[in-house]
């Protein structure tokens, strides 16, 4: 069975709705006679003739009557579907948007972000899930909406990314740590004993590709975040390496210092799917973000 002519469609429409051949021409633009042929068409489609003649006017038939609010509902219906959505209003929002955020992120950003939207649509809530790897199928799924990390070879070619800031890995230490008295060297980083962050041994460290090939730490114990890390550190006598920004919150109270060896600064990103680069209340939250991560 061949495929209707959808076309036709925005024809019947204003045909029905003009009532007249010479109207009809002058609003869809075209002449009298294309319009006749397009009449002509329809009857033979719709096996009706539609319009008919009374007098010096044309009338409708009872079908076109039948169909006139129907096609007039469809042809509304299609240009809604063809048409940019709009922007929303964050007040009217409603939905929930989960975050993938590696350790630190929630305590650094999420209070100011919580306000944020909390401010200016209180119907939306915010779920916050840990970044246990760096995998994208959640985001490609849509278990995950938005997440914050660093690009790397792994990152799924497909998402869209976008910088949010750059951080640089700092040292941290209880606040009466023997690190903290005396000048700071690269020889007394290095012999302190370490906390390591690593999703595996310690020399896969998250830390590591940021680090001189060439730096060797007493690593004494190993956990697999951020905060974890500083919890340790804070009570013993172990040293943690860490994203100054991303543990700010973290860190309170913490003796806190720059590396004393050479550090490569990295970028810190949003990544999303590209199905949502157009969904306006996923832009309005990209734009959160991207503005409290800014702010902070």
């Amino acid at each position: 069975m061949a495929r209707p002519d959808l076309n036709q469609l925005v024809t019947l429409d204003v045909l029905l709705s003009e009532g007249g051949v010479a109207r009809a021409a002058r609003r869809l633009r075209l002449s009298p006679s294309a319009m006749s042929r397009a009449l002509a068409r329809l009857r033979d489609t719709l096996g009706d003739p539609l319009l008919v003649r009374a007098g010096r006017g044309l009338v409708p038939t009872p079908r076109a009557l039948a169909l006139r609010d129907q096609a007039a509902r469809l042809v509304r219906e299609a240009e809604a579907v063809l048409r940019p959505e709009e922007a929303i209003d964050p007040a009217r929002l409603a939905r929930t948007f989960t975050l993938r955020s590696s350790d630190g992120f929630v305590e650094s950003f999420g209070p100011a972000l919580l306000e944020r939207t909390g401010r200016d649509a209180p119907g939306v809530r915010l779920h916050f899930l840990q970044k246990a790897d760096k995998d994208s199928t959640p985001l490609r799924d849509g278990r995950v909406d938005l997440e914050t990390g660093i690009v790397e070879g792994s990152t799924g070619p497909e998402v869209r990314a976008q910088a949010l800031f750059r951080d640089r890995l700092i040292g941290a230490a209880r606040a009466d740590h023997p690190l903290s008295r005396g000048a700071m060297t690269a020889a007394r980083y290095a012999t302190a004993r370490h906390v390591a962050v690593s999703r595996g041994a310690a020399a896969d460290a998250v830390d590591q590709p940021f680090l001189p090939p060439d730096l060797q730490r007493d690593v004494a114990a190993v956990v697999g975040g951020f905060s974890a890390a500083l919890a340790l550190a804070r009570l013993s006598d172990l040293v943690a390496t860490v994203p100054e920004r991303h543990t700010a919150g973290l860190r309170a109270g913490m003796f806190s210092f720059p590396l004393p060896t050479p550090a490569e600064p990295f970028t810190v990103s949003m990544l999303w799917h590209p199905r949502l680069d157009a969904d306006p209340a996923h832009r309005w939250l990209r734009a959160c973000v991207r503005d409290v991560c800014g702010a902070s």
